[in-house]
């Protein structure tokens, strides 16, 4: 079971990354919607470093390896995208991720969980990958869709690792947050000058204002995470992360007054099922 203040902080968490998808229209190709983010989360996290503890020594291998799967992460979005649509895409990704942490962290840290919490993994990612199957009708995900969207669940499932090992070695949640994703943003900037040049960063400009708030918001939302990590199985922190599928789903409803179809709403109790079990 998931302390209750871990437990709603992550639930806010969720709530964060399912708001900054909102916010993130920002009228730009994905590439530079990706760019955007991550050079607003490496520059706040710039600004905020010197206000916390640097992390130990130990975990400077993990913070290179997570800012580097981090990248690796968002390049392989992107590539899935140009082969799927999001609907089919991001729930797929993000799904089939927390029942790898699972398998890995049970394997690698000796992080093996209840029955009940595996439950509770199992259902909330069925949910997430439910979802894809209520997608709007169209071309089924090409094969090289379906090969980079699990090629970008693994990337989550190895980041996922990296920071919770190296979040408990640093002795300083917070410290190895800006860590990473300030050496995050500069691996994105050094990949958007290398292949586009400075207009990568010209075409930023005008969504200036949406792109702030989004990575903002994704900082946050990360950040929470992280700690949890330190406080919390991973397989659990990372599945209840997911959630923010149920809550874009609720502000598709209430505020775009989306129509949300019989398999969305399976989708939807699949996720609450699986929250009520982690939580009790």
């Amino acid at each position: 079971m998931i302390p209750a203040t871990v437990f709603a902080a992550v639930l806010f968490a969720a709530l964060l990354h399912a708001g900054w998808n909102a916010v993130v229209k920002l009228g730009l190709d994905r590439f530079s919607s990706i760019l955007f983010l991550a050079l607003v989360q490496g520059g706040l996290a710039l600004l905020l470093l010197p206000f916390f503890d640097p992390p130990a020594r130990a975990a400077w291998p993990w913070i290179l390896a997570g800012s580097a799967l981090h990248s690796g992460y968002k390049l392989a979005l992107i590539r899935a995208y140009g082969h799927g649509d999001l609907s089919q895409v991001y729930p797929l990704a993000r799904g089939t991720a927390p029942l790898i942490v699972a398998a890995a962290s049970a394997s690698l840290i000796g992080e093996a969980m209840s029955p009940l919490g595996l439950a509770a993994v199992a259902s909330i990612a069925a949910g997430i990958i439910l979802t894809a199957l209520g997608a709007k009708k169209g071309e089924g995900l090409s094969r090289l869709g379906l090969a980079f969207a699990l090629l970008t669940a693994c990337f989550t499932a190895s980041y996922t690792m990296a920071d919770g090992v190296g979040a408990r070695l640093a002795g300083s949640a917070s410290g190895f947050t800006l860590w990473m994703f300030m050496l995050d943003g500069l691996v994105m900037l050094a990949w958007g000058l290398f292949t586009r040049g400075p207009a990568a960063i010209a075409a930023l400009l005008p969504a200036w204002r949406g792109g702030v708030a989004a990575g903002a918001m994704s900082l946050g939302s990360y950040w929470i995470a992280i700690w949890a990590f330190t406080q919390a199985p991973l397989a659990l922190v990372a599945a209840l992360r997911e959630t923010s599928i149920l809550f874009a789903m609720l502000i598709a409803i209430v505020l775009l007054r989306e129509r949300i179809g019989p398999m969305r709403w399976a989708a939807a109790f699949l996720i609450m099922t699986g929250i009520v079990l982690m939580r009790f």
